[in-house]
């Protein structure tokens, strides 16, 4: 079993010195920084936009990670590849036109993205997974950090990794949500190949070392 790809999650970091949070994830075993943008509309929380993201950028040295929780997410794709993202993903709950949507992505050169919220199928990309590059799979419901993690992502993770390989995809399946030493194992174990997780690092008293440990599982 390979080891996982860790992506922190800035949205538990310390804003206050944003500058040293993602330096610290430079000099990590981390391999992404996984960046939540929410709206208020979407989901029932407002996180930051472009301009955050930009400032990230200009300290990181890992891909950045977005993940759009947003309405309407066509019409800021452009503006977050602009600010730096390499990683670009929508929920397929907000897309009326999935396809479109991958293929505005990919055009900008960026890896394409879908999420999956908790009561949404896999197979609801069963025409669509040949054209995606990575495949997020909300273990809580997205819009806040700290939440318990949903033990039926496990059968999900299964599911989703059938899916690609009967269909012949190359799409990583991320998860997203109350990521710990506990499940990240087993999570593995069922397919995945990214683990986002948030408060379990920025929380610690030893950030790199549990990032470390992700890695390791």
């Amino acid at each position: 079993m390979a080891s996982p790809i860790v992506a922190p999650s800035i949205l538990a970091a310390d804003f206050a010195n944003l500058e040293r949070e993602v330096k610290m994830l430079n000099d990590s075993p981390a391999d992404w920084i996984h960046i939540d943008i929410m709206d208020g509309e979407f989901v029932p929380n407002i996180s930051f936009g472009i301009p955050v993201t930009e400032a990230i950028k200009r300290h990181a040295k890992k891909p950045l990670d977005v993940h759009l929780m947003i309405v309407h997410p066509e019409r800021y794709v452009e503006a977050f590849h602009k600010a730096g993202a390499e990683i670009i993903s929508v929920h397929i709950e907000a897309c009326n036109h999935l396809h479109r949507n991958i293929q505005q992505i990919k055009a900008l050169g960026c890896k394409a993205g879908v999420a999956v919220n908790p009561h949404t199928s896999v197979y609801a990309l069963e025409d669509t997974i040949a054209d995606i590059d990575l495949i997020c799979l909300m273990s809580v419901n997205p819009g806040f950090g700290g939440q318990k993690f949903i033990e039926h992502t496990y059968h999900k993770v299964k599911q989703l990794k059938e899916l690609i390989r009967k269909t012949g995809s190359k799409a990583l399946i991320e998860i997203d949500g109350g990521v710990n030493l506990t499940n990240a194992k087993p999570l593995m174990e069922a397919g995945a190949d990214a683990l986002v997780a948030g408060n379990f690092v920025f929380s610690a008293n030893d950030p790199k070392s549990v990032i470390g440990q992700l890695k390791n599982v």
